[in-house]
């Protein structure tokens, strides 16, 4: 055993050293500015997008002079109480020019969803869809217009607020909180571990494997070449974690204290501080970077036995591509079992093995229990020795025997 660690960690260091001591790996760690800097300008333009179709939609109420403040009251009273804020309303005087609502409807320049002409009691509404949450705005600001004529000028309410401040976070928060860790580890796995794929493909062909199997048990290198790209993924998060750090610390140095105090900002980093996961921030973060390691040996397992059995990139390329696809399934997969925490399909997501780690990760969101998280631990910790020892045995039987008919198992000599 002292000699499989010691192989398989001298393995682990002439990887590592391999990829980190290069000049593309300044490259690699800066790959996510070019990434930020995508996202920030296709965030921009779809935000201006959304601005210039928000201002484009309308609401249109034909009334006559006597109503005009009745519907303006009424919709400053209904927006206030609403969780949604409708589109823009447009109140006209009716006049003969303005008599035909579906003339209004069809206007060029504003995309109009709904207008309401006649009385009060008895309004026609012209509606661009059936049933739309427009028309039946439009219905409840002439009901609203109707009551408060009916009941007389509306007193001032005075509300007497009370705020929960020790009242837990919420589960819908919780489930969010779990969400977040299934797509970070997701996002990190799939970005990381799919480096893992062209390593032993590329020692293939210089022959590089064959002088190491020669030398060293296979299983040590496969594990040692996992360790070594795992430590990659580490100083790569470890990097970033720490600009964040520095950043986030410079930002807090050059803002005015007071614009802070003024704003509550303090009070609102607190509160976000209060939604915490059910088993509290200090595990769960440190349960989330244990299941990214285990999301990462045993993606990069599969990756690794792949590249094995890969003779040329185009190889790599065809072989990755469902295993990717396979990996956006479980992503799936783990997502909707975060949002429904407790269900059947929560449970079979912890259980199979390739999704475990994105799973139970969203579970510690949600579940209190801590001992459960050190039994998936080991049972993910099974699956990667056995990828392992599948992808070791078709590697020795299927490339280095150089054989076709080759058998997954040994012979017994006679």
């Amino acid at each position: 055993m002292n000699a499989f660690l010691r192989n398989m960690l001298v393995v682990a260091r002439r990887d590592f050293l391999a990829i980190v001591a290069t000049p593309t790996f300044l490259l690699f760690l800066l790959a996510p500015l070019f990434m930020v800097g995508m996202g920030l300008a296709g965030g921009m333009g779809a935000s201006q997008l959304a601005d210039s179709a928000r201002g484009a939609g309308r609401l249109v109420v034909v009334a006559h002079a006597a109503d005009i403040e009745d519907f303006r009251a009424a919709d400053a009273r209904l927006r206030a109480a609403l969780p949604r804020e409708p589109a823009m309303l447009v109140v006209r005087l009716a006049t003969p020019a303005t008599a035909d609502p579906v003339a209004i409807a069809r206007e060029k320049g504003s995309d109009t969803y709904a207008v309401l002409s006649g009385p009060p009691a008895s309004p026609r509404i012209v509606e661009i869809e059936k049933d739309s949450s427009s028309g039946r705005y439009l219905a409840l600001l002439a009901g609203e217009v109707l009551r408060a004529r009916a009941a007389g000028p509306l007193p001032p309410v005075v509300p007497q607020y009370e705020s929960l401040s020790n009242g837990g976070t919420s589960i819908a928060v919780q489930q969010s909180l779990g969400f977040g860790a299934v797509f970070v580890i997701f996002l990190l796995t799939l970005l990381l571990a799919g480096q893992t794929v062209s390593s032993l493909a590329e020692e293939k062909g210089n022959k590089v494997i064959e002088i190491l199997a020669a030398a060293v048990p296979l299983e040590s290198v496969f594990l040692g070449k996992l360790l070594g790209f795992l430590g990659v993924a580490v100083l790569f998060i470890a990097f970033w974690m720490g600009m964040a750090v520095v950043g986030g610390l410079v930002a807090a140095t050059q803002m005015d204290p007071a614009a802070i105090a003024a704003a509550g900002g303090a009070n609102k980093a607190m509160a976000a501080f209060a939604a915490a996961p059910a088993v509290g921030w200090p595990f769960f973060i440190g349960i989330g970077f244990a299941y990214f390691v285990m999301s990462f040996l045993l993606l990069g397992a599969v990756f690794l036995g792949v590249g094995a059995q890969a003779a040329t990139v185009r190889e790599i390329q065809m072989l990755s591509l469902p295993i990717t696809i396979f990996q956006v399934g479980m992503f799936s997969l783990c997502a909707a079992s975060a949002s429904a925490p407790g269900s059947s399909l929560a449970t079979f997501a912890q259980i199979f093995p390739f999704s475990s780690p994105l799973a139970m990760a969203a579970r510690a969101a949600t579940d209190d229990a801590i001992g459960i998280h050190l039994l998936a631990l080991g049972w993910q910790a099974i699956w990667v020795a056995l990828v392992i020892y599948v992808s070791v045995r078709l590697f020795r039987a299927g490339v280095l025997s150089g054989r076709s008919d080759w058998r997954f198992w040994r012979r017994k000599r006679a």
